[in-house]
């Protein structure tokens, strides 16, 4: 999918370090490498920084469902983390399982190698 930068990129995603790797019609995929100022008082990736990641995510898999000239927002994400990250990168893949005229449910994954880190579920609004 070709779509200029500005459009696929924000200041905040920009200020997290996020990646886009993948972007194809309801599926988006970010990566995000593990940064001094992303680490929690563990020393781990911040529990933010990774939800912050599946809502970039999500964003992005919205848009590229039902096209960038329309604008979508969260209205619910519930997440579950499963393992923490003390080094390297995390990718998170967004899919859209349904795409309403009102509002798009979505699913993502975010894996550190092959190895899920978190699970998350949410629910955009079109606007």
């Amino acid at each position: 999918m070709d779509v200029p930068e500005e459009y696929v990129e924000s200041a905040f995603s920009q200020l997290l370090g996020c990646r886009l790797q993948r972007l194809d019609s309801g599926v988006a995929e970010v990566a995000l490498a593990l940064a001094p100022h992303l680490r929690n008082r563990g020393q781990k990736l911040h529990g933010g920084a990774i939800f912050s990641l599946v809502d970039i995510t999500m964003g992005l898999a919205c848009s590229a469902s039902h096209g960038f000239d329309q604008q979508s927002v969260t209205i619910e994400c519930k997440i579950n983390y499963l393992r923490a990250v003390g080094e390297g990168e995390v990718r998170c893949t967004a899919r859209v399982l349904h795409a309403g005229r009102r509002t798009l449910v979505l699913d993502a994954d975010v894996l550190q190698d092959d190895k899920l880190v978190a699970k998350a579920q949410g629910t955009f609004a079109v606007i």
